[in-house]
């Protein structure tokens, strides 16, 4: 094999200059581009790809002929290549996404060029040897915002939006993109990408990683089985959404589900599921915003078994949420907050804020609408379920109150997780 890839290495001096390799790009570009329809390029099959890869790969070599360039094998196959992506794919997004990548949970693309990733079960950043173009990321966001009827300008300088769902990638992801205009340097857009499971997250992926014993994941299920409605709150990137999507599963076969989320991430692999998705105001139309408010109303006209919000992330919602679970309706959610005093007193002041509830009410109606609190966080770079807890369906001196069940041991050393038993799962008061 080594002879024969000998037989194609060239010297530096024989590679094309970039002036001419651009020349190169852009005929090919343009060849395939005449010869394909722009349905086909925009979502081509997996035999539509194989076609059109050989296709760019003859262009390619007819190019670099009528040059009187032979820059070897190696080099054209890997022009071919890059050109594919480019043209039916997402550029250099495509080495970062399956099946090239699937140990990714996080991408991040700096305004400056730096590009990072994080990898599954990491909870730190590492660089990228990648540094694509301005008109590159941009090639790559106008594909991806505009089947969704989006545009990132001066005028809309933030954007979220989905990654799709492949057959590769079909647990798909989230896309937050914002313009050079609000991002200095500014000499590209800064995209962020969370990449969501490729397939459903299952109880036993979190016992092998450690986030919690065989113990408490058995009260957890005893607490869905049954009904309980549960708050799981955990800091940026602590795995809320994957930890409610891994109890879900607990939930009795042939309960009729209903989620609302914003945007979609949790996957329950069942056919009883409906999910409902937040939609914001379209820029420059009277286009009404749906809120997540919205759906858990329109939720309850659906005569749902469990209601599932994927993140409480204002007042108006965990309103909307907290009056549903008082009336005796099961069901859960997340909120991003570090412990649970700071969950009970941020839902409290955001419930003040954004829908008027005084202190005391907002207090009153979390510890009527919520059973169980779950505190995830991260130890030693690991994310941990740091404490399962009662909520006293009584106020403590108009605060919020919680009965332990367990607790994370903070002097536990590194891989050796340690959790204190302090009491028990409480019986569930339908109707609060």
């Amino acid at each position: 094999m080594a002879g024969i890839l000998g037989l194609y290495d060239v010297s530096a001096a024989a590679l094309p200059d970039e002036a001419v390799r651009q020349a190169v790009v852009n005929e090919v570009i343009d060849q395939v581009n005449q010869e394909f329809p722009p349905a086909l390029l925009q979502s081509p099959s997996e035999a539509d790809r194989q076609r059109i890869q050989e296709r760019v790969a003859t262009v390619v070599g007819a190019a670099l002929r009528k040059r009187s360039l032979r820059p070897g094998f190696q080099y054209e196959a890997q022009l071919a290549e890059d050109l594919t992506r480019r043209i039916v794919g997402l550029g250099f997004l495509d080495l970062l996404l399956p099946p090239v990548r699937t140990d990714l949970s996080e991408i991040a693309i700096y305004s400056s060029g730096l590009v990072q990733i994080m990898r599954k079960c990491s909870v730190r950043w590492e660089n990228v040897d990648m540094a694509p173009e301005a008109g590159e990321i941009w090639r790559v966001l106008d594909r991806l915002l505009g089947p969704q009827n989006k545009t990132l300008n001066e005028t809309n300088p933030s954007i979220n939006a989905k990654l799709p769902s492949t057959p590769h990638n079909p647990g798909g992801g989230r896309i937050k993109a914002l313009h050079p205009i609000v991002t200095p340097p500014g000499r590209n857009p800064s995209v962020n990408i969370r990449l969501y499971e490729q397939k459903p997250v299952k109880p036993d992926w979190l016992l092998e990683r450690g986030v919690m014993t065989a113990e408490m994941m058995r009260l957890l299920q005893t607490a869905m089985e049954d009904g309980y409605r549960i708050l799981i709150a955990g800091g940026t990137r602590t795995g809320k959404t994957t930890l409610l999507s891994a109890v879900c599963n607990f939930l009795p076969g042939g309960w009729r589900i209903v989620k609302i989320e914003d945007p979609e991430e949790i996957w329950i692999d069942r056919p009883t599921v409906q999910t409902v998705e937040a939609r914001p105001q379209a820029v420059g139309t009277d286009v009404k915003p749906y809120t997540l408010a919205d759906g858990v109303d329109d939720a309850m006209r659906m005569s749902p078994d469990y209601l599932i919000i994927g993140e409480v992330r204002d007042g108006h919602a965990a309103m909307s949420l907290f009056r549903a679970l008082m009336t005796g309706h099961s069901g859960a959610c997340t909120f991003h907050a570090d412990s649970p005093r700071e969950a009970a007193r941020r839902l409290a002041t955001v419930m003040g804020a954004d829908a008027g509830v005084r202190s005391h009410e907002a207090n009153q109606m979390i510890a009527d609408a919520v059973d169980l609190l779950v505190q995830i966080g991260i130890r030693h770079e690991t994310r941990r379920v740091v404490a399962i807890a009662n909520v006293s369906k009584e106020l403590v001196n108009g605060d919020v109150g919680f009965d332990p069940i367990y607790r994370y041991d903070e002097t536990s050393p590194m891989g050796q997780p340690r959790w204190e038993t302090s009491g028990a799962l409480k019986p569930r008061l339908i109707g609060g």
